[in-house]
């Protein structure tokens, strides 16, 4: 049985003042919290034990937050199609996805052994301490490991539960779970090619691309926009200019990501330096920098990003972002970058798009990718 619809007061109910995105994203902050206030009530409900150590411990780490990009691509994508008026099924779906997020997060720690997410300690690595500190039985790893995999899982329940709700109390209910149900879809595929790329010791850049655009510019940009044009009733045109949009946006958000993996701050990151580079992880900048340093016949940088390259003596991620330098795979990318967000805005203009809304977008757009794109001038 579904509960009491969540309302929303403000500036979300009235056609005259509507949200903004910044705006909207904190309105789904509220949502968000109430819905887990709820999940943790019926997790008190079920068993006391399972609440305290798994339940409260996924409520936290879904507030510990994050960018909350894809809210934001959401309420673009609404306001794209010409919603407008009460944007209560807006918000919820952006708090299913903040909730699918942490699913992700929770899971692709576990699978790239990744100690750290938003400055706290990886919810496999949390539960391992746990263990260890509580002086019980068996393997914490092991426990850690089975009790993350649980934790995502149940994020992932959270998530399809709020979008179930929110689907069955819209007129565009169907088209909003065919929307999400895809994207579940995307997002498993894309983090099995990248596991299996990552096994296979793949350096092709076509794999890397695929990667990509299952695993960030479908699920961060393309799929949120299209959630929020669902929720407005857009035509077909609209959705393909939203989508075209995304994959833009997304892919430039991705290749940020990259760059951030190899040359990032942790403070800013809340991962650990150089981290994707120490595991050969299989980016479209790391296949980029093999193809030009095999192209140019600089065999140093080749050995150094060489799936095998560990086992080179004096082999150092320090080595890995020289030759990222050296062959001009970074600069390639941050004009990519560049070129994909300029992209992206122009699709995204091509959904008739009114001039604020357009703004917005190339606000977010700068936000994900790190760069003023040239278009957004237009719009100003």
């Amino acid at each position: 049985m579904l509960g009491p619809r969540p309302t929303v007061a403000g500036p979300a109910e009235t056609d005259d003042a509507p949200l903004t995105a910044p705006g909207a994203t904190r309105a789904m902050e509220a949502v968000l919290e109430r819905v887990l206030e709820a999940r943790l009530r019926q997790a008190r409900d079920t068993d006391a034990v399972f609440t305290h150590e798994m339940a409260e411990r996924v409520a936290a780490f879904v507030r510990r937050g994050g960018k909350r990009l894809r809210t934001a691509f959401v309420w673009c994508g609404w306001r794209a199609a010409g919603g407008s008026g009460d944007a209560d099924a807006v918000l919820r779906t952006g708090a299913a996805l903040e909730l699918l997020q942490a699913c992700a997060l929770i899971h692709d720690d576990l699978m790239d052994g990744s100690p750290l997410r938003r400055g706290g300690p990886a919810m496999h690595v949390d539960f391992t301490h746990g263990h260890r500190a509580g002086r019980a039985n068996g393997s914490a790893e092991a426990f850690g490991t089975s009790a993350a995999v649980l934790a995502g899982d149940l994020a992932l329940a959270w998530a399809d539960d709020l979008l179930t709700e929110t689907a069955l109390a819209s007129p565009y209910g169907p088209r909003l779970h065919d929307e999400w149900r895809a994207m579940r879809t995307e997002m498993v595929a894309g983090q099995y090619r990248d596991l299996r790329a990552q096994e296979s010791g793949s350096s092709g850049a076509e794999e890397a691309l695929t990667i990509a655009v299952l695993k960030s510019a479908r699920y961060t940009v393309a799929r949120p926009l299209a959630l929020g044009a669902c929720l407005a009733g857009a035509d077909a045109p609209t959705l393909g200019a939203l989508r075209a949009a995304g994959r833009c946006a997304g892919l430039a958000f991705q290749l940020r990501d990259d760059l951030l993996g190899a040359f990032g701050d942790p403070a800013l990151t809340g991962k650990p330096a150089g981290e994707d580079l120490r595991s050969r992880k299989l980016t479209p900048l790391l296949a980029l920098a093999v193809r030009l340093a095999e192209a140019g016949g600089d065999h140093e940088a080749a050995a150094v990003l060489a799936p095998d390259a560990d086992a080179l003596p004096g082999h150092t991620v320090e080595r890995m972002r020289e030759a990222l330098e050296r062959t001009g795979a970074r600069a390639d990318v941050e004009s990519r970058i560049a070129d994909l967000a300029a992209a992206g805005l122009r699709r995204f203009a091509e959904t008739g798009a009114a001039p604020a809304a357009q703004r917005e977008f190339a606000a977010l757009v700068e936000q994900a990718s790190g760069v003023a794109p040239q278009h957004a001038q237009e719009l100003v």
